[in-house]
């Protein structure tokens, strides 16, 4: 491997290209920032890498190559305007939950005068929207909880790098956890068992329990809707990720439970995300 680091980022492209890698010229732009030390924007001015950077870089393009998803390889990925430690066993925050997280952010604002000062991610995974939403509102009491034992580690091991104190429990959904909530948000597995043939195959690498939920993807959707008839407050906001194919559906599930529900697009017109207020 050539030292030059404009021949690297050609290489790598055309490595990662061939491999069929979605975005092979980012990829690469990204894999020789990390091992330089250097953002991507400062890559022009670094001219070349030491042999043993070069040794290291030759791995992590291997692993690439083989599709493993970027983030894990970086070790850390950018959510909102937090970075997270991600690792395997744990899902990836997606970009499109950053849009999620904006609603809540906004409800939010307008609810922390009249209402108890509590609120609660089930199935945090790594912990992006719990500990964003701590990072924003810090009087809050912010719980989190996943079934995963990897994915509460690595909230945990989050919120001790970001500083900020989550009530964090494996369990599932709210079971062992008391008292009520004014807001619950979830991102939860949300794609019918069918698509798993179909995925990419960094997807398919990810945990199959953070990525499929029943026959037509709403199976843990309908549980934390109907459990939030019980454990929301008084007008509690109920904030839920899903696939734009059965978001319709779930929205008219939450009419008949008794929610004014709508549906919110995300930045590419895609209405995934269904937001409802109890009664």
């Amino acid at each position: 491997m050539k030292d030059n680091v404009l021949e690297l980022l050609k290489s790598i492209t055309q490595r990662l290209e061939m491999a069929g890698v979605p975005s092979p010229r980012a990829d690469a732009a990204w894999l020789v920032a990390h091992v330089a030390g250097s953002s991507r924007a400062a890559l022009r001015f670094v001219s070349s890498l030491e042999p043993q950077q070069l040794v290291t870089l030759e791995g992590l393009v291997k692993r690439r190559e083989l599709r493993e998803p970027l983030q894990w390889i970086l070790g850390t990925t950018q959510f909102y305007d937090l970075e997270l430690i991600v690792r395997a066993g744990v899902l990836i925050p997606r970009p499109e939950t950053e849009r999620l997280l904006e609603i809540v952010l906004q409800e939010l604002s307008t609810d922390l005068s009249t209402a108890p000062q509590r609120i609660v991610d089930i199935g945090c995974g790594s912990g992006a929207l719990a500990l964003s939403i701590k990072h924003h509102f810090q009087q809050l009491e912010v719980w989190a909880t996943d079934v995963s034992p990897d994915a509460v580690r690595l909230t945990r091991d989050n919120a001790a790098a970001l500083n900020l104190e989550l009530r964090i429990h494996q369990t599932s959904l709210l079971d062992g956890i008391a008292g009520q909530f004014m807001t619950i948000i979830s991102n939860p597995p949300y794609l019918p068992i069918g698509d798993a043939a179909t995925l990419e195959p960094e997807v398919r690498l990810e945990p199959s329990v953070a990525l499929y939920s029943g026959a037509d993807g709403l199976e843990l959707a309908r549980q934390i809707a109907e459990l939030s008839t019980t454990r929301l407050s008084a007008c509690g906001l109920l904030a839920l990720e899903l696939d734009p194919r059965n978001a319709p559906d779930m929205r008219d599930h939450l009419e008949r439970l008794g929610f004014n529900a709508r549906l919110e697009a995300d930045l590419s017109g895609e209405k995934r995300f269904v937001i409802g207020r109890l009664g």
